[in-house]
């Protein structure tokens, strides 16, 4: 079974834009906030901001305090002036792309040009264009409505922005055909066209097409329209508890796209859903799959992980039987994984609601686990002396204390960081430390190894943990955003903290690579493990055979294979 999901599946820029602006001013304003009308067009998402106490203004007071959101569908000029009237501070999240088509019509319609547009009458972002033609704007549907106007001395013609390309391109010629002196301006946004045509392009290669988003979203029923029109078996739902396996048993290959104003979180567990469906169909692969499906959620993977990854410092720094602290480096990886998974069940319940379900679920016995391997672990550095336990121990009563209060809060202090969480990036920054200090830093000190070697083998272990932890924020944002977390990616953007984490993999291949002119040529075959990393975030720019947890756990495979370089250079 082939399940694809297109490139162009989710939020589009208008709808990212509107809701981190809403997240953002309610994760740090005081105030009451409000949307004017929903936001977006995703039951979901508004279910969201509800629990943010971000509420929906349907109609505009005489009086009021607050923020209020408009929408980014965009609202009539007249109500915008209404909100500012009425005490509102008015923050403007109308898509750009929307913006463009009301600065065209108010252009046209200060010079008295009648406007037509192609949309739907009772959609707000119509409504919103209609209150810039002045009382001379007509909407249409078809060529055969656009017929029927009366001929306008002078007219611009525009789109609704989520219209049908082809219907569009229909508009067009009738204009140029009967009436020529017309203003046409093709105003369907691009990112509307590109998932047009991407459905149409898989529609070709996959078996069946599932779209997701909103049954009351414009562009999403469009998208539906479109993969219908393809004639191969289609479905449009909301969630994926209404997929309908039945019409799908004889398929080999779907594709999953989804409106732009569906959200991650949907898309992947759509996509996981489909697949564990059809797993089940393969009673073989479905136990295999579960095993290790546990063993990832569980962070036993990631555990072994850094064991392997402490046997492969140990090649760069001389550490020699480095066997103690590998155990300790798995054992408390375990503990604080864990840990960290069960502070952040309010953003996995959108990022991954999958392993929330999990830890919800087996809370008391990941806590006992949790508790077992840090004991075990700092067990084991008592027995490589006072040194070892106490960096340890810090480092666990540090990552236990992440999201408590430190500073106790002051009013009217100017001081707003009271927890290690306030420090915007610092989760991203201080795992990547504790990796490097626990895998290559303690066992280097510990065993009087080389200094300088010793703190090589230090930047290339939290250069490869840096690495995986901004990437797994970076497909993490929405939900990171939802539950207010100041990540590395919110605070510089994605764009950047993808280029950072491109520049560090390449500098942790080439530190093996220049390495083993001097040391023993196998610790060259360390570079293969940031090479897997950087081929996967390079596929992750074009390839659409993906999720989140695909690139979870092929981050972590590769860090095992440090220990077989390890055993190799014995």
């Amino acid at each position: 079974m082939k399940i694809s999901i297109a490139r162009t599946a989710g939020f589009c820029m208008g709808v990212r834009r509107a809701v981190d602006m809403v997240l953002d001013a309610s994760n740090k304003a005081k105030e009451p906030i409000y949307t004017y009308g929903p936001l977006i067009h995703n039951p979901q998402v508004l279910e969201m901001l509800e629990s943010k106490q971000i509420f929906r203004l349907d109609k505009i007071p005489e009086s009021g305090k607050g923020i209020v959101l408009i929408r980014a569908h965009g609202v009539p000029p007249q109500d915008e002036k209404a909100l500012a009237d009425a005490g509102f501070t008015v923050l403007n999240a109308t898509c750009p792309r929307v913006v463009r088509v009301q600065v065209i019509i108010d252009k046209y319609s200060k010079k008295g040009y009648d406007t037509v547009i192609l949309g739907d009458e009772k959609h707000p972002e119509v409504i919103g264009l209609l209150g810039y033609a002045r009382g001379k704007g007509h909407t249409i549907t078809s060529v055969e409505q656009l017929s029927a106007l009366p001929r306008f001395e002078k007219a611009v013609v525009v789109a609704q922005t989520t219209q049908n390309t082809k219907i569009f391109a229909d508009i067009k010629a009738w204009c140029r055909s009967n009436a020529p002196h017309y203003e046409i301006f093709n105003t369907i946004c691009d990112s509307t066209e590109k998932r047009q045509n991407e459905v149409r392009e898989m529609a070709e290669t996959h078996d069946a097409v599932i779209v997701v988003g909103g049954k009351f979203s414009g562009n999403t029923k469009r998208l539906a329209q479109v993969a219908a029109e393809t004639g191969k078996p289609s479905m449009h739902i909301e969630e994926a508890s209404e997929i309908d396996y039945s019409s799908l048993s004889h398929v080999q290959s779907i594709a999953i796209t989804a409106g732009a104003s569906t959200p991650n979180w949907i898309i992947n567990d759509t996509c996981c859903r489909v697949g564990q469906a059809f797993r089940e169909k393969r009673p073989g692969r479905k136990k295999v799959m579960a095993v290790l499906d546990v063993l990832m959620k569980a962070n036993i993977i990631l555990a072994a992980g850094a064991a392997a990854l402490t046997l492969g410092t140990a090649m760069i720094s001389g550490v020699e039987n480095p066997g103690i602290p590998a155990v300790i480096s798995m054992f408390y990886i375990l503990s604080m994984q864990i840990m960290n998974n069960m502070m952040t069940l309010g953003s996995d319940t959108y990022n991954k609601p999958d392993r929330a379900a999990l830890y919800k679920e087996n809370k008391i016995w990941l806590l006992l686990l949790a508790f077992l391997s840090g004991a075990a672990g700092l067990y084991l550095a008592w027995t490589r002396g006072w040194g070892y336990f106490s960096v340890l121990l810090i480092m666990m009563l540090l990552g236990m204390s992440y999201n408590r209060t430190i500073i106790p809060p002051v009013s009217r202090s100017r001081i707003k960081i009271y927890r290690i969480k306030d420090v915007p990036g610092s989760k991203t920054i201080l795992i990547a430390a504790a990796w490097g200090i626990v895998t290559s830093l303690m066992p280097g000190l510990s065993f009087d190894a080389n200094f300088g070697l010793t703190l090589i083998a230090f930047i290339f272990a939290t250069g490869l943990a840096f690495a995986r932890t901004a990437f797994m924020d970076i497909l993490a944002v929405q939900g990171d955003r939802i539950a207010g977390r100041e990540t590395l990616p919110i605070l510089l953007g994605k764009k950047k903290t993808l280029n950072l984490v491109r520049y560090t993999l390449v500098a942790a291949i080439i530190i093996p690579l220049i390495l083993s002119i001097w040391m023993s040529g196998v610790i060259c075959g360390l570079s293969v493990i940031p090479a897997v990393m950087l081929i996967l975030i390079f596929r992750h720019k074009k390839d659409n055979d993906i999720s989140a947890n695909f690139y979870e756990f092929w981050f972590e495979i590769p860090l095992l294979f440090a220990a077989l370089v390890a055993a190799v250079g014995l």
